[in-house]
């Protein structure tokens, strides 16, 4: 025998198609933002979630110039890290 929806099973549904309608989504969109790491004897810019580096450079200064490209191009940030891997700092590139 089906599950018959209740009132607010209904209510949530008619809610997020809306949402969805509207362009509005749960799920967290994927960022742009660009970490400079150490990686192997010198330093890597990475997107933000990935795993896979963008570019390796042996000077951090290169990285740091890499990053900040990318940043500016797709509106994000620059996070900088320490060799130690804590951050360093971060640079927004943002629109607003």
């Amino acid at each position: 025998m089906p599950k018959q929806n209740t009132l607010a099973d209904a209510v949530q549904q008619l809610i997020t198609a809306i949402l969805n309608a509207l362009g509005y989504n749960a799920a967290p969109k994927r960022t742009w933002h660009q970490h400079v790491v150490p990686y192997e004897d010198g330093w890597a810019v990475r997107r933000e979630g990935n795993q896979r580096v963008t570019s390796k450079h042996r000077k951090q200064g290169t990285a740091i110039r890499k990053a900040k490209t990318l940043a500016k191009r797709y509106n994000a940030d620059v996070i900088i890290h320490r060799a130690s891997g804590g951050i360093r700092k971060r640079m927004s590139y943002r629109h607003r």
